[in-house]
């Protein structure tokens, strides 16, 4: 093993340095990750079932419509695109992981849904005018850089029909320097990101005048190879959102921090959710 690579590996990176692998398309870890996301007991790819039932109460009961096209980007497999189908609504749901969208699609067969799961890039999405609602949870909107968040609002926007309404969450700034994660050097025989032996190197790093945190896991196993996968996560208050939102084209955006319940600092007031209508006729 090459120590002066992991000295380097491991030193706080430029702002938005890109790492060398992606977790969302690697064959072994996207299977842990569906895993993962099905669990409804745990808070990491998706939100624990209570979570996700809570949600979806405060996403719908106030439109009260018997039916609207909903958009969910970043659906995973397929957990709010389920109830929302089950509720009446006509959903397509739209992920990166082709395993989370291959088990989706069996899942709504099995259970006579009929939903729509597109197997895409949401920064790629070329929609018009065509949802009531497009939604984006579990702090999606967080992880995605500046440049690629303006692509994302502007996808939105076209995608939803003029008064259609973007609901999404976002982690807030609240308390940011507690949410730094420590040092930790760990080895496995197998597990979440190979399936083989394997060294995890994980950090993270603040960048407090962007309100920023990276993420980082570093992968190493006999092959000396390093996977590092960075995770650019942004922290929000209110103010920031109404910023982003207002100059694409949207209007009426209201905030909340009491959605989910007060359990850790990742949920309670440490979660904003946003509703943002796009204003009629642009």
């Amino acid at each position: 093993m090459n120590l002066t690579d992991i000295i380097e590996f491991t030193q706080k990176p430029q702002l938005y340095a890109e790492g060398n692998a992606i977790m969302w398309t690697d064959a072994h870890i996207s299977k842990q990750l569906l895993n993962i996301h099905l669990d409804p007991d745990v808070d990491l790819a998706s939100r624990k079932r209570s979570s996700i039932d809570i949600t979806v109460d405060w996403i719908l009961d106030p439109v009260n419509k018997e039916k609207m096209t909903i958009l969910d980007l970043g659906c995973g497999p397929g957990l709010y695109c389920e109830m929302m189908a089950e509720r009446g609504h006509q959903v397509t749901g739209v992920d990166f992981s082709k395993n989370s969208i291959e088990y989706a699609r069996k899942e709504a067969t099995k259970k006579g849904l009929d939903i729509e799961y597109v197997n895409q890039n949401y920064l790629e999405l070329n929609e018009e005018e065509r949802y009531d609602l497009v939604m984006m949870v579990f702090a999606d909107l967080g992880v995605l850089r500046p440049h690629e968040r303006e692509i994302l609002i502007r996808n939105v926007h076209r995608a939803l029909k003029p008064g259609g309404v973007f609901i999404f969450d976002v982690l807030s700034n609240r308390n940011l320097e507690a949410k730094v994660s420590a040092r930790t050097w760990e080895m496995e025989e197998s597990g979440f990101w190979k399936d083989r032996p394997y060294l995890i190197l994980s950090d993270s790093f603040l960048y407090p005048d962007e309100k920023v945190i990276l993420y980082q896991h570093i992968a190493t196993d006999e092959s000396d190879k390093f996977d590092v996968y960075r995770f650019w996560t942004h922290f929000f208050e209110s103010d920031d959102l109404k910023r982003i939102l207002e100059p694409e084209g949207f209007e009426d955006i209201e905030c909340s921090d009491d959605v989910l319940p007060d359990i850790d600092m990742w949920n309670g007031e440490n979660v904003l959710f946003c509703k943002a209508r796009k204003i009629d006729g642009e």
